[in-house]
């Protein structure tokens, strides 16, 4: 029995549609890798007057790039993420070299990153550097908090930004570190 999402997903190419429908009942559409296009920005924008647009790129730097694109040129767009750790096959990272597990995980996850005010959160910068997310050897503790909250590998500027925007404050932080050994 397949999973429906009643959504359009946008991923990056034919391999991703073929894993994915095999086990989503949705609309997917294909934006051809880094060749992503006004027709394709036109063909989002056009969607969303009517339904929910899920992006679902690569978790590698082409996808980062292409997703940024989408999302600057696509107000609105949704976003989830898989895991980079267990979306590698054959040398190779991506939506299609996933899991149906960490797929579903992240459609259950759906962020608006793409918001243009705030929601209440009272994160700064200074917090993230107390509790060790940003600075030297942060990389590790910040990657627990990205796949705890599923908001996509984020630098530490950008780590606050996402965090900020889906309302964490720095009480939320400090309960989700409390138990993590680093």
């Amino acid at each position: 029995m397949k999973t429906k999402i009643n959504a359009l997903i946008v991923v990056e190419g034919k391999t991703d549609i073929d894993f994915l429908s095999s086990f989503i009942d949705a609309s997917f559409y294909k934006v051809n890798g880094s060749a992503v296009n006004k027709e394709d920005f036109d063909f989002i924008n056009e969607a969303l007057k009517t339904k929910n647009v899920i992006v679902l790129t690569d978790p590698d730097f082409p996808g980062i790039q292409i997703r940024n694109k989408i999302k600057e040129k696509c107000p609105g767009v949704l976003e989830t993420f898989v895991r980079k750790e267990v979306s590698i096959k054959n040398g190779k990272v991506g939506v299609a070299e996933s899991t149906k597990k960490e797929v579903l995980t992240a459609l259950k996850n759906v962020k608006n990153l793409n918001k243009k005010e705030l929601v209440k959160s009272d994160l700064t910068y200074i917090d993230l550097l107390e509790l060790k997310l940003v600075g030297s050897n942060s990389k590790e503790k910040r990657n627990f908090i990205i796949n705890y909250y599923h908001i996509g590998y984020s630098n530490g500027k950008n780590l606050l930004k996402k965090l900020q925007l889906i309302g964490i404050n720095k009480k939320d932080l400090v309960k989700v570190l409390k138990d993590v050994k680093y």
